[in-house]
């Protein structure tokens, strides 16, 4: 049963990938300066993890499982104060860390559903992947498919079953990587009623009805180019700020959210203006519908 949110536990990550966001904020100062986590209308606890640089090795999968790890400590204390999460900053590489701390505070046998907002799947694995990105595979690492030192260090004691793992608005594929998807039981769902996929309410109130509770990750790449026109891997012919806030509220609304994300918000460079504009209207957006709907 949905639980109101009384307090709020910030996982503000200052990191792209494993190292510290030289020159790029991540948009968490002008979140601060926005006072957008007040919108949630209960206590706020503010933290960052922190990776001490002479941690890390050559082994970039090795360094993304450290501070996995260092997320996953404080997604579990939040949880096991009974808090709502809410993870800003960083990048899609971070949701590894983010799964293991939910498993860590409510158990390896809890069924965690993952609601994934991206214009890509993140779903590649080192032998489908194109450019060899590790950041288009953190959601192949959570279901068990690829590195799984990286999996293993930042904490997941059990892989995500692909069944718990709703795409939506993955208009951008590598073919290899679409037919391993196609592969699984995961669902693809639209962002907007126009848009590719299957019906997303339809699909957000199966993955409920079938889990404890839901990981609710954003990438604001999910957006159309022009409302994050410096994303580094920003799409073209994507919905717009009113569709993703529509479908923001369409998932908030299960009552299961338990882990709210919104990553990869670029704060630094031409257009940063607009990115971060639009990153504090869809966390004020994903906090008011939290808020109103409530928690698993």
């Amino acid at each position: 049963m949905n639980k109101p949110l009384h307090s709020l536990q910030v996982v503000g990550i200052r990191y792209r990938g494993s190292r510290a966001a030289q020159g790029d904020e991540r948009a968490l100062d002008a979140y601060t300066a926005a006072q957008v986590y007040a919108d949630v209308g209960c206590p706020v606890i503010y933290q960052e993890p922190l990776l001490s640089p002479d941690r890390r090795t050559s082994d970039e999968p090795r360094n993304l499982g450290l501070i996995g790890a260092e997320i996953a400590q404080q997604v579990a204390a939040g949880r096991a104060a009974g808090r709502a999460v809410l993870v800003s900053g960083g990048d899609c590489s971070h949701a590894v860390g983010v799964l293991a701390g939910l498993q860590q505070a409510h158990g390896p046998t809890t069924r965690i559903g993952l609601v994934w907002f991206d214009a890509h799947g993140d779903f590649n694995t080192p032998s489908t992947t194109l450019s060899g990105m590790l950041g288009g595979m953190p959601v192949a690492v959570c279901a068990g498919l690829a590195h799984p030192r990286w999996r293993e260090l930042a904490g997941v004691q059990a892989p995500l079953p692909t069944d718990r793992i709703l795409f939506v608005d993955v208009r951008n594929l590598d073919q290899a990587e679409e037919q391993l998807i196609r592969a699984t039981d995961a669902t693809i769902a639209a962002a907007a009623p126009d848009r590719p996929g299957v019906d997303l309410a339809t699909a957000v109130a199966d993955l409920a009805d079938r889990c404890d509770l839901l990981y609710f990750h954003i990438d604001s790449d999910i957006l159309d180019l022009r409302f994050v026109p410096n994303h580094g891997t920003g799409e073209p012919d994507g919905p717009n700020l009113a569709e993703v806030t529509a479908a923001i509220e369409t998932v908030c609304a299960s009552g299961k959210v338990a882990a709210l994300a919104l990553v990869s918000v670029y704060g630094a460079g031409p257009g940063a203006e607009t990115s971060v504009a639009s990153g504090i209207a869809l966390l004020r957006a994903g906090l008011r519908s939290w808020a109103r709907h409530g928690m698993a």
